[in-house]
C-alpha cells in the first residue's frame, strides 16, 4: 500500500485554481491539439504491461545519480493479451515514458512524491508510465470503463497521482521554464524529436498476399469500404491508398488509417499484412535473381511475415526457403500456424545458427541465393514500436532509440558480427548472390562491412566472385 495520508494534506495547500492555469499549457506534444480528440487514458491493464515494459529497459544511472530504485518484481497482470492493439498501446507508453524518464523522475522529486512517500521500487515504474499519460491528458481525471477488472496497483496509483495533481503541475511548469522550452517535447534531443516527426508522416506500407488473393480483389474490395486508388498518399488525410512503385504487390495507406485498417477483414484474413518497405524490398531484390527450381537460404529474419513474403512470391516456383537459426522446438505449433492461414508451403525450417552451418551442407546445394538480414543497430527505423512488434524484436532495442543513437562500442560489436555472417555467406560456392539488408542508416553497418567482405574475396577466399552489385544492399 501507498502511505500517503501526510502528503494529501501537504498536497492541498497550493490555491486550487493554480491547476486550471498550469494544465492549460502545452505539455508533451509541440503540435497543435486542433481537432485531436482528448485523451481520456488508458485500461488498466494497459498501464500494467506499460510498467514491466518500462522496468526492463529503464536507463540505469550509476548508485550517486539514482533518485528512484525500479527494483526488479515485475506487476501481476491479470491477463496476457495477445492483442497487437493492446501491446501497440502498452509498447508506446513505455517507450514515451522512457524518452521522458529524466523529466519524469525530476518531477516526481520537486512535487515531493519522492522521497516523502513510502513507495515499493516494484511500483515505481508503474508511476512513471502513469505520469507520463497524466500529463499528457493535462492532469484531467481518466475516464473509466465499465467493462475491465480494476486493478488494484493501478488504483492507488491513480489516488496518488490525483492528490498531487496541482504540485504535479507546478513541477512540470518549472521544469519547462528551467529549459526555456515551449513543453517538454522541446527538452528531448533533437535526434530524438526528428525521428517522432518522421514517424508521424511516414505511411504505412502493406502487402498482398497473392496465395490468397489477386491484388485487383484486393483494390475493389478497399473501393466498396469507400477506399480510393490514389498515386500517392503523401499528405492525403482521406481514405485512399497507392501501389508502391518499386513492389507491384505493396501498397501504400495514409498513417492515419491504421486503427481502421486493422480492423477489416483483409489484414485479419492475412490477404493484406502490415510490413516495413524495406523488407520488401529486400525479398523482391531475392525474388529478382531466381530461377524457377533455385532454393533461398534467409538468416537472422527477425519477423516471420518476411518469410512468409519471400514464400508467397516463390510460390509459383518449385524453390524452397530454408530459413535457419530457429533454435527453440516450443515456437513451432505457432509458426506451423501462422503459415497455414497465410498459406506457406515451401518453408524448411533449419536449427543450427547460420555461422554454424557449413558451406557443402547437403540441404542447400540448390541455393541460388542468399538473404542476410543481420541484427543492427536500426537507426534507419522512424517507429521503434511498430518494428518491434512486427520484427519481433528485442525491447531493448526502445533503449537506443530513445537516446536517439547508440554507443560506439555497440556499434562496433554490431558492424563485427556482420562482417563475419557476410562473410560466412560468401563461402557457399554455389550461392551465386547475396542480398544483404540492414535497417540502419550507419556506414559501419552498411558500406564499410560489404568493402571489408569484398577485401576479405580479394585476400584469398576462393568462394563464389562477387562484386558490389551481386552484393546488394538495402536500406
Amino acid at each position: 500500500m501507498l502511505n500517503s495520508t501526510g502528503e494529501l494534506e501537504f498536497s492541498n495547500e497550493e490555491d486550487p485554481e493554480i491547476i486550471s492555469q498550469l494544465t492549460s499549457l502545452p505539455l508533451s506534444s509541440g503540435k497543435s491539439s486542433a481537432g485531436v480528440p482528448e485523451k481520456t487514458g488508458y485500461p488498466d491493464s494497459v498501464y500494467v504491461m506499460a510498467a514491466n515494459i518500462f522496468q526492463g529497459i529503464q536507463i540505469e544511472k550509476s548508485a550517486q545519480k539514482v533518485l528512484i530504485k525500479y527494483g526488479n518484481e515485475p506487476l501481476r497482470s491479470l491477463s496476457e493479451s495477445e492483442d497487437q492493439s493492446f501491446q501497440r498501446l502498452s509498447y508506446e507508453l513505455a517507450f514515451s515514458a522512457l524518452k521522458y524518464q529524466d523529466i519524469l523522475e525530476t518531477i516526481l522529486i520537486d512535487s515531493c512524491i519522492f522521497p516523502s512517500t513510502t513507495i515499493p521500487d516494484h511500483l515505481s515504474s508503474l508511476i512513471i508510465v502513469m505520469l507520463y499519460d497524466f500529463q499528457d491528458r493535462k492532469f484531467q481525471t481518466r475516464v473509466l470503463s465499465d467493462n475491465e477488472e480494476p486493478i488494484s496497483e493501478v488504483q492507488e496509483v491513480e489516488n496518488l497521482l490525483n492528490s498531487f495533481k496541482i504540485k504535479l503541475a507546478a513541477a512540470l511548469a518549472r521544469c519547462r521554464i528551467k529549459h526555456d522550452a515551449v513543453s517538454i517535447y522541446h527538452i528531448l534531443p533533437e535526434t530524438v524529436r526528428k525521428q517522432e516527426l518522421r514517424a508521424s508522416t511516414l505511411p504505412l506500407y502493406a502487402w498482398i498476399n497473392t496465395c490468397k488473393i489477386s491484388p485487383e480483389e484486393v483494390y475493389n474490395n478497399l473501393k466498396r469500404r469507400g477506399y480510393n486508388k490514389v498515386k500517392s498518399v503523401l499528405h492525403i488525410d482521406d481514405k485512399v491508398f497507392a501501389v508502391d512503385q518499386h513492389c507491384y504487390d505493396v501498397l501504400i495507406f495514409p498513417s492515419h488509417l491504421k486503427n481502421d485498417l486493422i480492423n477489416i477483414d483483409l489484414f485479419k484474413d492475412y490477404k493484406l499484412i502490415f510490413q516495413d518497405k524495406s523488407r520488401s524490398l529486400a525479398v523482391h531484390s531475392v525474388k529478382a535473381l531466381l530461377n524457377m527450381e533455385d532454393d533461398i537460404l534467409m538468416v537472422n529474419t527477425g519477423s516471420w511475415y518476411t518469410v512468409a513474403h519471400m514464400s508467397v512470391l516463390t510460390n509459383n516456383n518449385t524453390s524452397k526457403v530454408f530459413v535457419c537459426g530457429v533454435q527453440s522446438q516450443a515456437k513451432d505449433p505457432d509458426l506451423k500456424t501462422l503459415f497455414t492461414k497465410i498459406g506457406c508451403k515451401n518453408i524448411e525450417i533449419l536449427r543450427e545458427t547460420f555461422i554454424n552451418i557449413e558451406s557443402k551442407d547437403h540441404r542447400l546445394q540448390k541455393v541460388k541465393v542468399i538473404l542476410l538480414l543481420p541484427r543492427c543497430s536500426g537507426l534507419g527505423v522512424s517507429n521503434p514500436v511498430e518494428f518491434i512488434l512486427n520484427e519481433h524484436e528485442d525491447t531493448e532495442f526502445l533503449k537506443d532509440h530513445s537516446q536517439g543513437g547508440i554507443s560506439v562500442d555497440k556499434l562496433h560489436v554490431l558492424a563485427q558480427q556482420q562482417y563475419e555472417q557476410l562473410t560466412h555467406a560468401m563461402k557457399f560456392t554455389k550461392a551465386q548472390a547475396v542480398v544483404y539488408c540492414t535497417c540502419s542508416v550507419c556506414p559501419e553497418e552498411n558500406e564499410a562491412v560489404v568493402e571489408k567482405a569484398l577485401e576479405f574475396q580479394d585476400l584469398g577466399n576462393k568462394g563464389q566472385p562477387y562484386s558490389g552489385t551481386l552484393l546488394r544492399q538495402c536500406l
